[in-house]
């Protein structure tokens, strides 16, 4: 229908399908979630007020204007009851899902022609890196051999035992001098020298794509191991033992044109978001001109703005329904972002919700590399989850050399 945003939209859609629920004093309504819960166990309290309406979703928490659940309140109460009781609706809606267009030729051409350029790429990665010294003992592997037998192996998604035909293939073209066992790659996953190499090979990695990225996003998710936590359920009721596998925390900063990744953190599991903020800003700023940052409200803090306004870049991170504007503090910069967020709402949420393109970054290589760790120890974990990183940044690369004609090269000084 002509003339209506989005939200409201959206609310015809909620007011047509989803059973609102009014409480017994008339003044809430309960309006189920359209994101959160299943089978619409979780809902949002919507006060109708016409001149102060309030609800309780973050949408409206961060905009203070009307949500769409507000809205489809609203419509529901502005249906005609008629005498027989039955309801009457004076428009009809038909909903159509936005769709954003693909580049069919060229996506078909990169997943057809994937594996035979990651492998080119990678080994030209590992060339540039090091080969440690070596005084005494028995000749150790060759280092870059190992990464790139590591990062493969990862790619690949199976087990050690089976991957060795793809890396015998491998060995065959010359990508690596020699061809290890496959309990040599356990082993050196499990070595810690291999950890600043990742890092260093991700950064790499991204540079290719420099011409493209401007604006990027922030976020964290977890990867499962194969370990189990227990712990000891007794707040309300009465002691129960629980237990849940654990998993490791990757904290990173990702182009949001084309996904790739340019900087990242593993943590455990505990550890907090909003201080990972500012080394991720500042590696990405070491090689990266940056315009814009967003990132959710798990990383407002007043130092985590100042660290991208120090990058001339400007910060997409929305206040709290709590935030105070006049919050003592020798920086202007609280007052000035919040003034900014509050009275160029609009242009601030557009520009915040590029923020979804990091979830479609984890969402890509969960997808494609899977969403669990195969390793058992803690440095063999990390060496892992950085691989998957290394793989998926290839993969956005191969995909933007036939769609936006980058030739990457690496090492360049």
């Amino acid at each position: 229908m002509e003339g209506l945003t989005p939200r409201e939209l959206k609310a015809l859609e909620i007011a047509a399908k989803a059973k609102l629920q009014r409480s017994d004093d008339g003044f809430r309504w309960f309006v189920p979630s359209q994101t959160r819960g299943k089978g619409g166990d979780y809902y949002y309290t919507v006060k109708p007020d016409p001149l102060d309406p309030q609800c309780s979703c973050p949408d409206f928490e961060a905009r203070k204007l009307r949500c769409k659940h507000i809205f489809a309140v609203e419509y529901t109460i502005q249906r005609e009851q008629t005498s027989d009781g039955q309801t009457t609706i004076t428009e009809t809606l038909k909903i159509s899902q936005k769709t954003y267009s693909q580049d069919w030729p060229a996506y078909n051409k990169a997943q057809t022609e994937e594996k035979d350029i990651f492998q080119r790429l990678l080994h030209n990665l590992c060339e540039g890196i090091g080969e440690p010294s070596q005084v005494m003992g028995r000749p150790r592997l060759s280092l870059p051999d190992m990464i790139f037998s590591a990062a493969f192996k990862v790619y690949s998604t199976v087990s050690a035992r089976r991957f060795m035909c793809d890396l015998r293939e491998a060995h065959g073209k010359g990508y690596i001098s020699k061809l290890p066992c496959y309990n040599s790659i356990f082993r050196y996953f499990e070595d810690e020298i291999l950890t600043p190499h990742l890092e260093i090979l991700i950064e790499e990695s991204s540079l290719p794509l420099q011409i493209l990225e401007s604006s990027f996003a922030v976020d964290s998710s977890g990867f499962s191991t194969s370990k189990f936590v227990q712990w000891v359920q007794a707040k309300h009721h009465n002691p129960k033992l629980l237990e849940a596998r654990d998993w490791v925390k990757v904290h990173l900063m990702c182009g949001v044109k084309t996904n790739v990744v340019t900087a990242v953190q593993i943590t455990d599991r505990f550890a907090g978001d909003s201080p990972l903020f500012k080394p991720l800003v500042e590696a990405t700023g070491r090689n990266f001109t940056m315009a814009a940052v967003s990132a959710d409200k798990a990383y407002l803090s007043v130092d985590n703005l100042q660290t991208v306004l120090d990058h001339n870049a400007m910060p997409y991170i929305p206040f709290k329904a709590n935030s105070d504007p006049a919050k003592k503090s020798p920086n202007p910069t609280w007052r000035r972002m919040y003034y900014y967020f509050a009275y160029n709402q609009q242009h601030f949420m557009d520009r915040y919700h590029q923020r979804s393109n990091v979830e479609s970054t984890f969402s890509m290589i969960k997808a494609k590399f899977g969403d669990s760790l195969r390793s058992k120890t803690k440095t063999a974990q990390v060496n892992e989850a950085l691989c998957k990183i290394l793989c998926h940044n290839l993969c956005c690369l191969i995909q933007s050399m036939f769609e936006f004609q980058i030739k990457p090269e690496f090492w360049q000084e």
